[in-house]
């Protein structure tokens, strides 16, 4: 017998739903097309029925197709509040904030250092609990002696009935329990702030979007590629003009792929959140709209300013500074700080959080950011707190606490961070880019080479 193979993230029919509710968050009207949808026997709340082997009937995928292309043509033109033009961003955002002095060369090679490597250990914390609930991910922790989340997850001590009713993420659990560790396994957390870095090595801060197009042709496998990220890479091999590569067939263009991409432009700014921002943008554009774009602005903008502070709470405010005051992502990142410096208990926070952003997808944008936001504000710069809140969130776990791990990381330098955490990545990153494994010092000494190179008085 001859199998179907799916692809997510590209089929009409697993666009569709999503679509519809990208689509009301733009203000399209929907429900006429949902009817349509529904009439066909389908449920918007689901994909598609039918086993992986099972080919999708014609009807029901063109009718997908019909209404994904309906939709594009009933979005408006932009709100005027949440644009996607750089210049339109700054002018709502206002002044840049002022860039920092360079810190001296052996601070710098330590922070980045720290960041490198704390990046790496938040995204190994993550890995093996993704896309399993909160509810979940605190029966594990707790059933094992890691609750609250203080330590890499262990199968150990875990029931095989709380493991079969939670089950791990099955390609990441085998390299990412704390027994099994080691190095970094292969991630696109890390993948694409390595990507990134060859691009700023090739083509300097003055890179442009067709240059990170060309490095995702050139050196990402397709099947590394999820979400917004897969539907930009199907629209550049079928020729989609680099300005349309976020909006065709791509519902998750505010979700947080961008976002997870955009530490490294941070890295070479050190202490310039605006200029940060700046690059993150570029990148950002190829896959992301709106929020989408904005999010990877502010984590380049964190990264940047952690380079150079010493409170989480200058950190949070630089790069709030770099966001449209009344986009939803400055507000969920407001929100998120609000929480964290509340005062509340672990689960008054998390049950705050997830009232406010829990009807998202666990992968999208402003639920992530809003608890990145609440770990960094509320742990005092602890890292081991700010990391294992970004995992008890329970959204995407091992990207949110990447980044907390990278902003903590730039503030507390590699000689800041506690050993535990660091010892068992043993300086090296897996990853399915070609050439094979890399040392993490060996990014790092990169990354300060790029951001001494850096012309940092040139806005």
């Amino acid at each position: 017998m001859t199998r179907t193979l799916r692809l997510t993230w590209v089929q009409p029919e697993d666009l569709l739903r999503h679509e519809f509710v990208q689509s009301r968050a733009e203000g399209v009207p929907v429900d006429d097309l949902v009817r349509r949808w529904t009439a066909a026997g389908q449920d918007v709340a689901a994909p598609v029925s039918g086993a992986s082997d099972s080919p999708v009937p014609p009807p029901v995928r063109n009718l997908a197709a019909d209404l994904l292309d309906e939709l594009a043509r009933r979005r408006p033109a932009g709100d005027p509040s949440q644009p996607d033009d750089l210049d339109a961003i700054r002018a709502l955002a206002g002044p840049a904030p002022v860039a920092a002095a360079m810190p001296a060369e052996n601070e710098l090679f330590d922070r980045i250092r720290g960041a490198w490597w704390g990046r790496a250990a938040g995204c190994l914390l993550g890995k093996p609990v993704e896309k399993i609930p909160r509810a979940g991910i605190r029966a594990i922790a707790a059933e094992t002696g890691n609750w609250p989340v203080s330590d890499y997850f262990t199968a150990r001590g875990l029931s095989s009935a709380t493991g079969d009713r939670w089950p791990w993420n099955r390609r990441s659990a085998p390299t990412s329990l704390r027994e099994n560790i080691d190095g970094m396994p292969e991630d696109d957390d890390l993948n694409y702030p390595m990507i990134n870095l060859g691009v700023l090595d090739r083509s300097g801060v003055d890179f442009d979007t067709e240059d990170v197009a060309q490095a995702w042709l050139a050196d990402l496998p397709a099947g590394r590629t999820f979400t917004a990220e897969r539907a930009a890479y199907r629209n550049l091999l079928n020729g989609v003009a680099i300005d349309a590569t976020a909006r065709v067939r791509n519902p998750f263009r505010e979700w947080i792929g961008a976002l997870i991409r955009a530490d490294v432009f941070g890295w070479v700014c050190p202490g310039d959140p605006g200029r940060a921002a700046g690059l993150a943008w570029r990148d950002a554009r190829l896959s992301h709209t709106r929020n989408g774009r904005y999010g990877a602005m502010w984590a380049a903008a964190l990264t940047a300013a952690a380079l150079t502070e010493s409170a989480p709470e200058r950190v949070l405010d630089r790069a709030l500074a770099v966001l449209p005051p009344r986009s939803d992502l400055a507000t969920a990142v407001r929100y998120g700080s609000e929480v964290g410096r509340s005062g509340a208990g672990l689960d008054e926070q998390l049950d705050a959080l997830h009232d406010r952003y829990g009807r998202l997808h666990w992968v999208h944008v402003l639920n992530n950011a809003a608890v990145i936001a609440a770990a960094i504000a509320g742990t005092d710069g602890d890292f081991t707190r700010a990391i294992g809140f970004a995992v008890m969130a329970g959204w995407d776990t091992d990207s949110a606490a990447a980044t907390v791990g990278s902003v903590l990381g730039g503030l507390l330098g590699h000689s800041g961070l506690p050993p535990e955490w660091l010892t068992p990545l043993d300086n090296r990153v897996d990853t399915s880019l070609p050439g094979g494994p890399r040392r993490l010092d060996d990014l790092a000494s990169r990354t300060v080479r790029l951001a001494l190179g850096v012309d940092h008085g040139d806005q």
